[in-house]
């Protein structure tokens, strides 16, 4: 019989229960059984959940305290040397993910092309793997004893491997495969011996271009895994697996997951190519959006692969873990009901997943009020008024003009001849620390409790609060805190048309950190200038420049849950012209430093190489376009985080920012050769803080870095800044980073 099955479930809890015991935790507010405690209770209750949503196979192992990858990192004893002598699994396990004193945090980066960040392994020659496996096996047996028998899932060894950092010269990861296997190997025997009958292999590197050294890990290991214990069902998602189908396919594994979502069109070649001992999950319900599934599409879909291989080999699934969805529609009581009622939370998925499953199985008509209510949503959507806006398509089909005026090394006289920076000049990334009195004075604010003149009164003086302690530390190009701003993306969204709000749509971006990604629901457009106030007034308090701070289009797009009745890139394309118009408006106020964030563009790079140059292509032009309007002397920068830059390094000269910001600081400069090889023509600021991590860098650390950085970028090319924005971190730690980032400034230009 066709089963449902779910691959993993949002770990923070609807009210980020997760992230608010975390925080506690750290602060010291509550001890390591309390932050337990909490988890068990999210896990029991997400189990119920799933369950009662009529789920037949319900994941275990998916819960993490701060990140899978990190979690497998500990499941095989890959601790990192610096971390060797902290004896207490939690503390050792936090350190590795936030840094302490004395041992800085383990590099972090984008999960394939989501924004999910996660803990990048550091793997070293002679690397020895050993099984801890109280993780997995404890969450199994604590869902058994709820009356569950669930698959736990695992990142497979291939992806983990593929994933890590070497960290020793001439050092392939995956030439520790060997070492690796067997400890895989007894953990799936330990689970079996358990009661487990299946276990979820992760292996999304299935999905991209894999060398041939990857090929061969793939038959080594499931040669010897694929009858190591439980059956094991090879989970791919995020793309097709296109040339690797044959390699998947022949895998001596006893099950295989497609995501039909991102990739349909692999059906028909996987239906060809799978051996009729194993059974196929089709990921048709859309893991990674909020938009309502239409079922009788998906249904469709599932139809022909239960016309190929019939209903025993069958399973029904989202198209991959629902990590990165909201947990529950129902919790919003603030949208309208028209844009609700387009709209699936995990929640909502699973109901999607057990009505397609339940229809394979009975007839349509035994979800008939499934299905109608989906018809009549799907139908409602695409007829809706306030989705298109003629104006603002005919303003994007117009030709604008995307290169600045002047190539870079004329509009660099002038702006050094207008600003009159020293060697070196010192900047931050743009938010200061978000505190409580003021996370309290937004509540406060929005629940009309505090009034439009009593809160602008509160971020005015917040805001000059900031400018003068960038005027003691004594930074040369300074911002005004964006007090303003719960988040980079929403405070945009929240100002431009075509885009919609939720109260508890949180998803987990890394850790404890959560943001609450806008919707965007039609043509984009600004209806009036969005951060003028706040720039132009912190410019007023002072004589030194101060830098207006945007978010860049690709971000925005990036960072959202988008529309899908249109190509993402006519969207990014508006929100682009809408950028644009608010640049040239800060311009015109005097601002003539202006950051566009865009540190999501490598996370939107397609996973196949060969899909890369239109995406980039498109990509590259909207930030164009959102810059290309000003003067020569307007100094455009911009910024990037946790992304290898070194395969999109074209591209991003071809961005023509003035200035870049990038994270480099956890991997110790190791980003910016990139920007040496390629030999980089703008000017470069390379992060010398890691502002995620509590640690608070000494001025030698930073000297360190900064001098590292100077052997392959010209001195004078270089500026110095954190990795990140502040927004995270306490004032304490900010002044005495900064007062050490702006020595470190005056003794490299001594």
């Amino acid at each position: 019989m066709t089963r449902s099955a779910n691959l993993g479930f949002p770990r923070i809890g609807l009210h980020r229960e997760l992230k608010k015991a975390l925080e506690s935790y750290w602060k010291g507010d509550s001890d390591a059984a309390a932050l337990h405690a909490t988890a068990g209770a999210l896990r029991a209750r997400h189990w119920a959940l799933q369950h009662e949503a009529g789920i037949d196979i319900i994941p275990s192992n998916d819960f993490s305290l701060y990140d899978h990858v990190l979690d497998t990192a500990v499941l095989v004893g890959a601790i990192p040397p610096r971390f060797a002598g902290i004896a207490d699994p939690d503390q050792l396990y936090f350190a590795m993910a936030r840094g302490t004193d004395a041992a800085p945090a383990m590099e972090m980066t984008k999960w394939f092309d989501t924004n999910y960040h996660f803990i990048v392994p550091e793997l070293h020659a002679g690397q020895n793997f050993s099984l801890t496996p109280d993780k997995p096996l404890a969450h199994y047996r604590e869902a058994r004893a709820l009356g569950l028998a669930t698959r736990p899932v695992i990142l497979g060894p291939v992806t983990f491997l593929s994933l890590a950092k070497a960290k020793d010269d001439g050092l392939d990861p995956l030439d520790l495969l060997d070492g690796l296997v067997p400890v895989y190997a007894d953990l799936f025997a330990r689970l079996a011996a358990e009661g487990a009958e299946w276990v979820q292999v992760d292996e999304p590197v299935l999905a991209l271009d894999l060398s041939d050294g990857q090929k061969a890990a793939f038959e080594t290991a499931y040669a010897r895994l694929g009858k190591a214990g439980p059956k094991v069902l090879l989970t791919t998602y995020f793309g097709a697996l296109r040339d690797n189908t044959g390699l998947t396919t022949a895998l001596p594994v006893a099950g295989l997951h497609i995501d039909l979502v991102r990739a349909p069109e692999q059906l028909d070649a996987v239906l060809s190519a799978l051996p009729a001992d194993k059974i196929l999950s089709v990921g048709v319900v859309d893991g990674r959006n909020i938009w309502r599934t239409d079922l009788d599409a998906a249904l469709a879909l599932v139809g022909r692969a239960w016309d190929s291989i019939g209903p025993d080999r069958l399973e029904i699934a989202p198209s991959c873990s629902l990590l990165h969805s909201p947990v529950d529609l129902d919790a919003e009581t603030g949208l309208d009901a028209e844009l609700k009622s387009w709209l699936a939370f995990a929640r909502q998925k699973l109901d999607e997943v057990a009505a397609l499953t339940l229809a394979m199985q009975q007839g349509r008509g035994a979800a008939k009020a499934a299905f109608e209510a989906s018809a009549a949503s799907i139908a409602a959507h695409k007829a809706s008024a306030r989705i298109h806006k003629p104006a603002v398509v005919a303003r994007a089909a117009q030709s604008i003009a995307l290169d600045r005026a002047s190539p870079f090394a004329t509009r660099r006289q002038r702006q050094r001849a207008r600003f009159g920076l020293p060697a070196y000049p010192t900047t931050t990334i743009g938010s200061f620390p978000q505190t409580r009195e003021v996370r309290e004075a937004r509540a406060a604010f929005r629940k009309g409790v505090l009034d439009q003149a009593g809160y602008d009164a509160f971020l005015e003086a917040e805001t000059e609060k900031a400018v003068r302690i960038q005027e003691e530390l004594g930074l040369d190009v300074l911002v005004h805190g964006e007090f303003e701003r719960n988040d980079m993306v929403e405070y945009f969204g929240e100002q431009l048309d075509g885009f919609a709000f939720t109260r508890n749509g949180w998803v987990q971006s890394y850790g404890s950190r959560c943001v609450k990604p806008p919707v965007i629901y039609g043509d984009v457009s600004r209806p009036a200038p969005m951060t003028l106030r706040w720039s132009s007034f912190a410019a007023s308090l002072t004589d030194r420049p101060m830098k207006g701070m945007l978010t860049g289009p690709v971000t925005i797009l990036q960072w959202s849950f988008v529309r899908v009745d249109q190509p993402r890139s006519q969207t990014c394309r508006q929100i682009g012209l809408a950028i644009r118009d608010e640049v040239l408006d800060l311009e015109k106020a005097g601002i003539g430093i202006i950051q566009i964030d865009e540190p999501a563009l490598r996370e939107g790079l397609p996973l196949r190489q060969a899909d890369w140059g239109a995406y980039l292509r498109w990509a590259v032009d909207c930030f164009r376009l959102a810059a290309s309007g000003v003067a020569d002397d307007t100094q455009i920068h911009t910024h990037m985080c946790y992304a290898e830059f070194n395969d999109i390094m074209p591209a991003i000269a071809e961005m023509d920012a003035d200035v870049i910001s990038i994270e480099t600081s956890r991997s110790d400069m190791e980003l910016l050769e990139a920007f040496s090889t390629f030999n980089y023509p703008n000017e470069i600021g390379p992060g010398v803080w890691d502002i995620h991590s509590p640690r608070v860098p000494g001025q030698a650390d930073m000297e360190a870095l900064m001098r590292k950085a100077a052997e392959g970028i010209p001195a004078d090319h270089l500026w110095v800044n954190p990795d990140c924005g502040l927004k995270t971190r306490a004032w304490p730690e900010v002044k005495a980073s900064l007062a050490h980032l702006v020595a470190t400034a005056r003794a490299l230009r001594a």
